[in-house]
């Protein structure tokens, strides 16, 4: 065990080393005849260990010219210093300043290569990669860049969109570049790589004030941390029934959809106008605005705040992606290993553990994010990271609670022999009990008039490439990546009264905020699970090889007569007609001359439909004049990816 030094010491807990005590002479005397002045008793070896706490004691043993750390004063009284957790550039003894040598003789940077310190520069990488990805996701920027990697890489959303659908689509294998160093090494994309769970540790270092003894207090494991493991099995059994629900709270996909709907929108707001380079969505016509917004925005708000009453509380109370990897990684072949003759329960392993796995105690695998915080703080050096460690327990003799125990005739210092808890701390009857909640909540959520055959919302309105609606629920995950790239703001996360339930924050189009452009297919391109397929714009357009099947529709245009201009205020309109964007235009018009109420004669144009031609790209109804509640409307009817909302009409969609 290297010596612990003042630079070792946790920030604020800094105090210079006590000189080391003088060691006993032969000439010194409990009398004080021979000139020492020597009052007291000379100290013998059996009263030492007695005097001293047992870390300071350690530390003492350990380096015999090193002075120990001086205890550092905190609300729950004295406590030893423990030997990662500083940021001081103190050098020690080397007078070197930072580059100068550790205290322990090791060059200067050992101390910036520390493995906690790679893992904080893995979570910056990759939550900078996290950010760039959604920065490209827009028309200008795409150029083939992989938009939705981390969407691909989550194996919780390959594995639940594999079960809903019984296929993978295109990228979605990617999430087994996760799962096997899981089952390596543990929970290494909680710890290492998720973008969300790097926030949620970056906003609790941020604002921590709590003592040592707090933060301790704070990491011990709870037994609401099961809470995650019941939304799990919750979703993953709505997923074999064919209702995806994953992407509710799902931490790639909640990111994603709050960056997109609510912190990308604010930024553009507010950014100054010779940074628009920076901005998320350049040469937008205008603000982009999203539905229900403040609601994802509000969301994202308290999960974060929360770090300040729990550390880490979405990833260790309610993540579904984190109980998965959790589940897998019980089986991991490297843990946090806990030596007993070592150990001296200080528990100072907790006081800065992400995941609440007690390495203090018997190791929650389950829970570990392999952060290594816990090695770095012990300042006994009992702990390690091993591959397939062996229980001490067996090998133990004597008894441990009477502290006479020993561990191949090493005398067993902590007072907790075990040291692995393998499998997530869930009986096996509440496996079963969430299993029940999931097959009860699927008729809730599925049989509802959103989703029905014949009650569906007509304005529920899908992207161009969108499968079948009940397809299209087994495979959305409601990450908006396709509301992200879209350059004219039409589609929007759905609402309640759009989608039901199992269709809330899934992509619907809103002709009152923009339209779909003609010649773009760029949301087919982002969507990760094929719920947009990837579709070609000939295929969009119906042209080529796609003649026979004719353009793709999303819906069909009706007047409102009531409403517009020429055939209910006797006022000339020609607006839809002349942006209708087919040939031949799908907006026709009678022509008439008609002498108004004040004497003066004008020729109107009175608009009609025809939707054989309607392909449902809702321009006329964005530019319709009458802005409150445009005189044409697009609905979801007529639709070409579903049969079952035909108009019956003949045309070259249905023949």
């Amino acid at each position: 065990m290297r010596p612990t030094s003042r630079w070792d010491a946790p920030r604020g807990e800094i105090a210079p080393a006590p000189p080391p005590p003088a060691a006993p002479t032969a000439s010194a005397c409990s009398s004080g005849s021979c000139g020492c002045k020597s009052k007291a008793p000379a100290p013998t070896a059996s009263a030492t260990p007695i005097a001293l706490p047992p870390l300071v004691l350690a530390s003492s043993a350990a380096a015999d010219d090193s002075p120990a750390p001086a205890a550092a004063d905190d609300k729950a009284g004295s406590k030893p210093q423990s030997k990662g957790s500083g940021d001081s550039g103190d050098s020690g003894d080397s007078g070197g300043g930072w580059f100068g040598r550790n205290p322990d003789g090791s060059p200067w940077y050992a101390r910036a290569l520390r493995i906690t310190n790679i893992r904080v520069a893995s979570q910056v990488f990759f939550f900078s990669l996290f950010i760039f990805l959604l920065w490209v996701t827009w028309f200008s920027r795409l150029k083939g860049y992989p938009a939705s990697l981390f969407l691909e890489l989550d194996p919780l959303v390959g594995v639940a969109t594999a079960i809903s659908t019984h296929s993978v689509y295109r990228w979605l294998w990617r999430g087994m570049l996760i799962l096997v160093p899981t089952l390596l090494i543990g929970r290494l994309f909680c710890g290492w790589i998720c973008p969300y769970g790097a926030l949620h540790q970056f906003v609790g270092w941020l604002f921590n004030i709590r003592s040592n003894k707090n933060r301790i207090d704070k990491n011990r494991y709870r037994p609401i941390f099961q809470l995650k493991y019941y939304i799990l099995i919750v979703m993953l059994v709505l997923a074999v029934f064919g209702a995806l629900q994953i992407g509710l709270l799902d931490p790639i996909c909640l990111l994603a959809r709050s960056i997109a709907t609510t912190i990308a929108p604010a930024m553009d707001s507010v950014a100054p106008s010779d940074w628009s380079w920076l901005a998320s969505a350049p040469g937008a016509p205008s603000q982009r605005v999203f539905n229900g917004a403040w609601f994802v925005g509000l969301m994202l708000m308290v999960l974060v705040g929360l770090n300040l009453v729990i550390p880490r509380f979405f990833c260790r109370v309610l993540c579904p992606l984190g109980a998965f990897l959790g589940s897998i990684s019980r089986w991991a072949f490297w843990r946090i290993d806990r030596d007993v003759t070592k150990c001296t329960d200080c528990d100072l392993c907790l006081k800065s553990c992400e995941g609440a796995s007690d390495p203090h105690d018997a190791l929650r695998k389950s829970e570990c994010f392999v952060c290594f915080n816990c090695i770095d703080d012990c300042p006994e050096d009992a702990l390690s990271f091993k591959l397939a460690p062996a229980s001490p327990k067996p090998a133990l003799k004597g008894s441990v609670r009477a502290g006479k125990a020993t561990l191949l005739d090493t005398p067993v210092i902590s007072k907790r022999p075990e040291t692995e808890l393998a499998p997530p701390d869930v009986p096996r009857r509440r496996w079963v009990l969430a299993g029940l909640a999931g097959v009860i909540a699927f008729p809730f959520v599925r049989f509802s008039k959103a989703v029905n055959k014949r009650g569906f919302s007509k304005k529920a309105i899908r992207p161009p490439g969108s499968v079948a609606e009940i397809e299209f629920l087994e495979r959305c995950i409601k990450c908006d990546q396709c509301i992200n790239v879209c350059p004219t703001n039409v589609l929007q996360p759905s609402g309640l009264s759009q989608g039901g339930f199992e269709g809330l924050w899934t992509p619907v189009m809103d002709f009152a905020v923009g339209f779909c452009q003609l010649n773009c297919t760029l949301c087919s391109e982002v969507c990760p699970t094929g719920a947009i397929q990837k579709i070609s714009l000939e295929q969009k357009l119906g042209i080529g090889k796609h003649n026979k099947q004719g353009p793709i529709r999303l819906g069909t245009a009706f007047f409102n007569r009531g409403r517009c201009l020429p055939w209910s205020m006797e006022t000339p309109c020609v607006v839809c007609e002349e942006v209708c964007p087919v040939t031949p235009k799908a907006i026709g018009t009678y022509t008439e001359v008609k002498k108004r109420w004040d004497g003066t004669t004008v020729t109107l144009n009175k608009p009609y439909m025809r939707p054989e031609l309607c392909i449902g790209c809702g321009i006329c109804e964005h530019e319709c004049p009458v802005l409150d509640d445009a005189a044409v409307y697009v609905t979801a009817i007529g639709e070409s990816r579903s049969k079952d909302r035909t108009l019956l009409l003949k045309s070259k969609q249905n023949g």
